[in-house]
């Protein structure tokens, strides 16, 4: 442990309440045990955690400006033997996770259970600061990733997810998935988590999204991508296409003299957006030569490459 809680959170002796605050949201990010897998993480945010407890109070801060590492020895007025005044109660190191499940690990068993990169630190650290005060406190929240299609993700709609409970059984949980839900985002069930502390009110279950990768498309925000093959004639004269779309079929008109590479826009027909304006779907034409001709296609081919001075290298 750093003799030092002003080091311990890299801020001057100067700094301000908020400073501090800062320092040690920023780092109980980086050392949380849940996110950091390295082996002195725990340590570090145990370090971290003792630092801001003594400093974020103003009392027990005065007292350890004036008396040092040893600042707990001489108690305040109004505070007990061990620093008493502490928003932890017992003013002591910051103990380390509370048993049971751990604020964004929760513990369905056969559930993949990641922390993910959208992580709610105020429901992460907030649980777990919950769980440490007496009296009655809020369950902790418990997560879980829910994938989806493409498809599921733009259309929503009603899922049903399963998922094991910490003594083997299996509970089902209807889930409505908002049409236009991304990657990462996350859908709360409410009072879907641990039970409650001496009366306090359950947590929640937090699903975090996560999209399928499908060959077919390519998502870029709410922008939607996807390879439109076409003939050469159809490049050439222009054609109207029938194509398989995320939220169902469209007709794509290709104007005349297309090349491999035209993006074609279908404007707001990508991923909605509940919030705003939805993306957009864009069709990238491919032109497809035929795998083989019959005599006749072969004929006709020749015929046109005989009469055309189109010339694509002319100006390369």
């Amino acid at each position: 442990m750093a003799k030092d809680h002003y080091s311990a959170l890299g801020v001057p002796r100067t700094a301000k309440p908020d400073e501090i605050q800062r320092a040690y949201r920023k780092l109980a990010r980086k050392y949380h045990p849940d996110v950091n897998r390295e082996p002195d993480a725990a340590d570090k945010f145990k370090e971290i955690g003792e630092a801001y407890d003594t400093l974020s109070d103003p009392e027990t801060r005065a007292r350890y400006d004036r008396f040092g590492a040893d600042f707990r020895q001489y108690a305040g007025s109004g505070a007990g033997p061990g620093g008493g005044g502490s928003r932890w109660g017992s003013g002591g190191p910051r103990p380390g996770p509370p048993p049971g499940p751990r604020p964004g690990r929760g513990p369905y068993g056969n559930a993949h259970v990641d922390m993910g990169g959208d992580v709610d630190w105020e429901d992460l650290l907030g649980g777990w600061f919950r769980q440490q005060a007496g009296g009655p406190a809020q369950g902790a929240d418990h997560e879980a990733e829910l994938w989806l299609t493409l498809e599921e993700a733009v259309r929503g709609g009603k899922r049903t997810v399963r998922l094991a409970q910490p003594d083997g059984e299996t509970r089902n949980y209807d889930v409505d998935v908002p049409a236009g839900v991304l990657d990462g985002q996350r859908i709360r069930l409410a009072g879907e988590g641990a039970v409650g502390r001496e009366g306090g009110p359950p947590g929640d279950l937090l699903l975090t999204v996560r999209i399928q990768p499908d060959s077919r498309y390519r998502l870029k925000g709410r922008d939607i991508y996807f390879d439109l093959p076409v003939t050469p004639s159809e490049a050439a004269l222009g054609s109207k296409i029938k194509a398989k779309a995320p939220a169902g079929p469209v007709t794509i008109t290709v104007p005349d003299g297309s090349s491999s590479g035209r993006r074609l826009r279908l404007r707001g027909q990508g991923m909605p957006n509940p919030r705003g304006l939805p993306g957009n779907l864009y069709a990238e034409i491919k032109i497809m030569a035929p795998p083989s001709l019959s005599k006749e296609e072969r004929r006709l081919y020749e015929e046109l490459a005989s009469i055309s001075n189109f010339n694509p290298r002319e100006d390369r």
